[in-house]
């Protein structure tokens, strides 16, 4: 039984995490950092701790700041949310020695997956086809493995996520350079500079799975797409994948269930995979062993909360839920309003939001910490907040979207909404089943 909840993010997924932990009856402790002591999520939590100044390696990115902070707290079990420390085996370890449940899988599912090249051999081993590729010790083993996938090839951090590290290399020309910068960002994000070499899919599609699993038994929730994307950052999500065909969909399932249950997966967890656009041939990435920023995409077509299910396998419950419990119905679109300025090469945008109006209504969900006088720091990521719409159908969730991002108004900050209403309003997207270079053709 959990009654005590350390929450170790910031953010829209802290408060989300809260939101549903008070609603299990579980005391929640947010751990902040100083620029976030005033946050939204500070003052909704039962409790507050301090982690550290505002430099995430001394506050968020500190095992040793979060797990004392906790043990202070004497909290139960800690919540990683998404990125920073939620897919760090040492903090998980930490986490156990301090007698702390970590809401997330065990460490040998950790280890297997937050290692790139362990994922594509473990993915490999349960029978799941891989994008050709392999590591690089060096520069001379990274050309060496490009001239044998083919250029273009991609240069991807073996502790990666959400694009960091990550590096298209188009020519050999340019792969010294790209492999200086990716080693750098990985090392700066991850503290591992190792990176790996991948044949680039030019027309892909990034479709992936939502699994649940409590060690001896793994189901799917679905699939995601996540296509249009730039820098490699997901910028738009939706549920069910759209435009693929039945046979392909229910193969992508199946391999993300084998997957799980080669791991006896616990928790909540996403299998990528890549989807050649025209043949749907697809190969398997990676698994994000945490929640997912686009999860309510699929809680909206399901009915399931996530964050629940996660905080209940974590106490010790068996999955409530069998694969014939789960019947997705209609469809369901996330865009992400990140503080940036599309116009100026996603520069980011921190400051204080002077004004704030989100959508809502019928099949309107907005996930946010920001309202008027919100601080948007300089120091993290510049996720403001995610708007979801569903409907019956996708046309009817396109048109929803439209609609909902043309009453959004956020003042004092860039954001991307403007660019999401020019999305929303492209026929490709409106069509459907567009692949990962849509933003080569958007107007």
């Amino acid at each position: 039984m959990i009654q005590r909840l350390f929450i170790a993010n910031r953010g829209e997924i802290a408060l989300r995490v809260i939101r549903t932990a008070k609603r299990l009856g579980m005391t929640t402790i947010l751990g902040v950092s100083a620029a976030d002591a005033n946050s939204l999520p500070a003052r909704v939590a039962d409790e507050v701790a301090l982690v550290g100044p505002a430099p995430l390696a001394q506050s968020y990115l500190s095992v040793e700041a979060v797990i004392a902070a906790a043990k202070v707290a004497k909290a139960d079990a800690i919540h990683p949310g998404y990125g920073f420390l939620s897919e760090n085996a040492a903090f998980a370890i930490a986490a156990a020695e301090a007698g702390i449940i970590f809401v997330g899988p065990e460490v040998a599912s950790l280890r297997a997956m937050g290692d790139k090249l362990m994922a594509r051999k473990v993915g490999i081993e349960a029978g799941l086809p891989v994008v050709p590729g392999g590591e690089a010790a060096d520069k001379a083993a990274a050309l060496a493995r490009a001239q044998e996938t083919g250029f273009p090839v991609l240069l991807k951090a073996v502790s990666g996520g959400g694009g960091k590290g990550m590096k298209r290399v188009d020519a050999p020309d340019q792969l010294d350079a790209m492999i200086d910068m990716a080693m750098a960002e990985a090392q700066a994000s991850f503290g591992d500079p190792r990176i790996y070499v991948e044949r680039f899919v030019a027309a892909g599609r990034h479709v992936e799975v939502q699994v649940l699993g409590d060690g001896e038994t793994a189901i799917h929730l679905g699939t995601r797409d996540c296509s249009i994307q730039r820098r490699f950052q997901k910028l738009v999500e939706e549920a069910p994948a759209p435009a693929l065909p039945d046979a392909s969909r229910a193969a992508i399932e199946e391999a993300a269930v084998r997957l799980a249950q080669h791991l006896h997966y616990k928790g909540a967890g996403t299998v990528e995979f890549l989807v050649d656009a025209e043949s749907f041939d697809f190969f398997f990435l990676e698994m994000n062993a945490r929640i997912q920023v686009e999860h309510p995409v699929t809680e909206a077509i399901t009915g399931v909360d996530l964050i629940e299910q996660q905080l209940l396998i974590a106490a010790g419950a068996r999955l409530s839920l069998t694969q014939e419990m789960v019947q997705p119905g209609g469809h369901a679109i996330e865009v992400r309003i990140n503080a940036e300025d599309a116009n100026m090469d996603f520069r980011p945008s921190p400051g204080t939001i002077t004004h704030a109006a989100w959508p809502a209504g019928p099949g309107i969900r907005v996930d946010t910490h920001m309202s008027n006088g919100g601080q948007v720091p300089p120091y993290y990521d510049s996720l403001i907040g995610k708007i979801i719409v569903s409907g019956k159908s996708r046309e009817e969730a396109v048109a929803k979207l439209s609609a909902a991002l043309a009453v959004t108004h956020i003042e004092g900050v860039s954001t991307t909404t403007p660019l999401h209403q020019r999305i929303a309003a492209d026929p490709r997207f409106v069509a459907g089943g567009v692949d990962t270079r849509f933003f080569e053709g958007l107007a």
